[in-house]
């Protein structure tokens, strides 16, 4: 080596950098398993089924379906980062990108904006919407063209297409002509006259001294197009101002009597912006009103305790049989009205209560002929759980049912009205909106309510509305209202802000809380609302341990049920608080309720204690009652009510023959038949102390009882029949599914199947080979003699080497597999099959080729 040779000697050079991929699949490639892990976790529709390589997984990533899916659940500024791609250049760079995104560098460039781009690159990078490196950015093909602006399909930027675009179907003349008019010189062909055109009007300067030159009116119709859409009308004369705009080329003609304005102009007259205005960072939530934790969780305890009265009144209405089904499902309209009647609330309030019941699995139909809704036996073991786990099913029942009692009501796509209990409610978007209502409650001050708008304005910019607008009744905001209402009713919030037992219900997350707004933090690439999820994000262990704290928080808030109640003179009972259940049981019977509230007012009637005699009960049995349950005296009406009611109850009787009345006393028999009211029953005198009818027993009954009689039935051998409530029960029913939004995210063991699978399918479809010193990189393996394979795989087993082996299966099947032997015996090979990530055993006889992989050749 000379000396001048060894003075320029270089030190040894690094290593190289990556080759930028060259396609999706290649990108997915160089990925890790935690990266590739994070996209399945993103867009679980991807590994519904296991694709078999990378290459089917990059194409299925791809398809219109999957990039709608993963466009919907991108946030604003994602979305925006997308729309701007889709308007640049292919490939574009990342200052192009953010050149678009954050201005052109000069006085309006917007440094959130800039700071905010890489966590939402790396967004839709993770999600393999956009792959290649920051100098060759490239969107997915398929997003590019839904968010491409077309006639049909307006880009959501408003920018229009490109002079490329718009001067493909001109003639080549009047492209000349344009660049006359702009100053430029002719050229001798369309391709390098448009290129000129394009230059123009993407260098700054030039395209400001030509607008210099425009009319006043000129530019006021490029100010009304500039932010879309940038699509107007034209008569076959233009206006001279309009005509000074066509000639230039400011506005290219689309169609007979269309125009549009170029894309590369609208960026001019922008500044450089793809969007009026961007959203880097998500908005604030605001807080209405700040109250005492501990007054929260008093006022949340107490809509708990009523959310189980109510649930427990609207079965019991039902305890004999509810409401028919209707044929097409559901509650009609009336059976609706009756139950708000019956539980004292407006009906959409009731038909939230029904819905919640069937959701927690305690309301079901019987499937009987004649078909009706009724408690199920899950009903009465709920009963006997305590107050606070009771609720927990309900709240845990609530925050993960996809049927949405809101939409009770209102029209469904074909203009039928849904039914309470009804087919068409459900929506797969509900858990999710709930939970996230719910963890933006949790990430502000304990005791803080947060203002209505705030917290739509935060969902609409983690999940923006279809076609991006940023106002509109879309469905999850009027979710996230319900949930607010919901979760108040409920007893999940207090005063409007979220409970410590509701805040249990989310479970111990660790990215609980959102991301700062505000405009000098730092965003991580990663957090929760980034990533979808599909329905309840907790694990059935981690729900049942979130509903356990959520009991135990709530407990001690729950009043004590009373054994006692308050007798009044005028015939009332107070219970100054909730009641013990056989205590609320029997009063319920005895009793009819006239006030509901803090203290609950029961009114005594010679009808209700004749329903409790009816029931069996005594009037000895009814004053011991009273006498045990009343810490104040029983007053003397009350006892002369019950005494004078029971005298009388069973003086009379009736049986069946068509029906029959009699009574010992022929003077009551007399009375009656005196009675004129008494007609319609038809009776006549059979004995002095029998009187036969020509009606049933029941209504028999019914019309005594309506003369002011108390008449008692009896059966075939004379006795009193005790009218007791036939408790009615579906066959045991499971709560309904909540049905999914989409593909279930996959857990931690699917994940890693179906990574070692899609990695051992793609080192078996790239993975170079040779056979005889020749390479091979697909096609047929040659075939082998058996000694030479049986060689060969004893020298794999020797070496520890894997080998590419053809083979064909006991239903002839031929097959590529790689496999590296681990012993060879009996004419059996057992090797572990990289394609199927497992252990196999192969008949030597059936292998019909061997050929060892490129890398292991010396």
């Amino acid at each position: 080596m000379t000396p001048e040779a060894h003075s320029r000697k270089e030190p040894p050079a690094a290593d190289p950098a990556p080759a930028a991929p060259r396609s999706l699949a290649e990108a997915l490639r160089a990925r890790d398993d935690a990266s590739l892990a994070a996209l399945l976790r993103a867009r679980p529709d991807l590994i519904t089924p296991v694709p078999t390589d990378l290459a089917q997984l990059a194409a299925r990533a791809a398809t219109r379906a999957s990039v709608v899916r993963a466009l919907e659940r991108l946030d604003r500024f994602a979305l925006q980062t997308a729309q701007a791609l889709a308007v640049a250049a292919d490939p574009a760079t990342y200052d192009e990108l953010l050149g678009l995104l954050a201005g052109d560098g000069g006085p309006e460039a917007d440094p959130v904006t800039a700071e905010a781009l890489p966590r939402a690159l790396g967004t839709l990078r993770e999600q393999a919407l956009v792959w290649g490196t920051d100098e060759r950015l490239r969107l997915v093909r398929t997003a590019r063209e839904m968010l491409a602006p077309s006639p049909q399909h307006p880009s959501p930027t408003g920018l229009g297409p490109t002079v490329a675009e718009a001067t493909a179907g001109m003639s080549p003349g009047r492209v000349q002509e344009i660049l006359t008019a702009t100053g430029l010189p002719t050229t001798h062909d369309a391709v390098s006259a448009v290129a000129a055109l394009t230059a123009l009007f993407t260098d700054r300067a030039r395209t400001s001294a030509l607008l210099a030159t425009a009319p006043a009116e000129s530019l006021d119709v490029l100010s009304r197009l500039v932010w879309g859409p940038p699509y107007g009308q034209v008569t076959p004369r233009p206006a001279p101002h309009l005509r000074w705009l066509l000639d230039r080329g400011l506005l290219l003609p689309t169609a007979p009597g269309t125009v549009v304005l170029p894309r590369e102009v609208a960026l001019h007259l922008r500044s450089g912006h793809a969007h009026r205005r961007t959203e880097p960072l998500p908005p604030a939530v605001e807080t209405a009103a700040t109250h005492r934790p501990q007054g929260v969780d008093a006022s949340a305890a107490g809509q708990a305790y009523t959310a189980l009265a109510t649930i427990e009144e609207l079965l019991r209405d039902w305890d004999e049989g509810g409401p028919l089904v209707l044929r097409a499902g559901g509650l009609s309209v009336r059976d609706l009205k009756r139950t708000a009647v019956a539980l004292d609330l407006p009906e959409p309030a009731a038909a939230f209560w029904v819905e919640l019941a069937y959701a927690a699995g305690l309301l079901a139909s019987d499937s009987e002929v004649d078909e009706r809704y009724a408690a199920t036996p899950a009903y009465d073991e709920w009963r006997e759980l305590p107050p606070a786990e009771r609720w927990t099913r309900l709240a845990t029942a609530w925050l993960t049912a996809t049927r949405t009692p809101g939409l009770v009501g209102g029209r469904d796509a074909k203009d039928r009205t849904l039914s309470a209990l009804g087919p068409g409610l459900d929506r797969s978007a509900a858990p999710e909106v709930r939970h996230r209502v719910l963890e933006l409650l949790a990430a502000l001050p304990e005791g803080a309510a947060p203002t209505t708008e705030s917290i739509l304005a935060r969902l609409s910019w983690e999940r923006p509305p279809r076609g991006d607008r940023t106002t509109g009744d879309d469905l999850r905001s009027r979710l996230a209202r319900w949930a607010l209402s919901e979760a108040e009713t409920l007893g999940v919030t207090g005063r409007g802000a979220l409970s410590a037992h509701g805040r249990a219900l989310l479970g111990p997350h660790p990215d609980q809380s959102p991301p700062p707004a505000g405009p000098g933090d730092k965003l991580p690439v990663h957090h929760r609302h980034h990533r979808p999820v599909h329905g309840d994000p907790l694990t059935a262990a981690e729900r049942t341990a979130a509903a356990s704290h959520a009991a135990r928080l709530l407990a001690p808030l729950l009043p004590e049920p009373l054994d006692h109640v308050l007798l009044q003179a005028d015939l009332t009972a107070v219970a100054p608080g909730p009641l013990e259940r056989p205590l609320a049981e029997v009063l319920g019977v005895l009793a009819d309720i006239e006030s509901k509230g803090g203290a609950t007012v029961y009114r005594f009637t010679p009808a209700s204690v004749r329903r409790a005699l009816d029931a069996g009960r005594s009037a000895a049995d009814l004053h011991a009652f009273l006498a045990t349950h009343s810490r104040t005296p029983v007053p003397q009406p009350l006892s002369y009510l019950i005494d004078d009611v029971a005298r009388r109850h069973g003086h009379l009787r009736v049986g069946a023959a068509s029906a029959y009345v009699r009574c010992d006393d022929d003077a009551v028999l007399n009375e009656i038949l005196a009675d004129k009211r008494a007609a319609s029953l038809r009776l006549r005198r059979l004995a002095p102390t029998v009187l036969a009818a020509q009606t049933d027993p029941a209504s028999l009954l019914d019309g005594l009882r309506s003369l002011g009689f108390a008449p008692a039935a009896e059966s075939a051998e004379g006795d009193v029949l005790i009218a007791r409530a036939h408790t009615h029960r579906t066959p045991p029913r499971t709560a309904p599914a909540p049905v999914p939004d989409g593909p279930p995210a996959p857990d931690a063991a699917l994940l890693t199947a179906a990574l070692r699978a899609i990695r051992a399918g793609d080192l078996a479809a790239t993975a170079p080979r040779k056979s005889g010193g020749v390479p091979a990189t697909g096609g047929e393996l040659p075939r082998t003699s058996a000694a030479e394979t049986l060689a060969t795989v004893q020298a794999a087993v020797l070496t520890g080497g894997s080998l590419w082996i053809g083979y064909v299966n006991a239903e002839g099947a031929a097959s590529q597999r790689l496999i590296a032997p681990v012993r060879v015996e009996g004419g059996f090979v057992t090797a572990y099959d990289h394609t199927a990530d497992e252990v196999r055993t192969y008949a030597l006889h059936r292998i019909t080729g061997v050929a060892e992989p490129a890398d292991e050749q010396p």
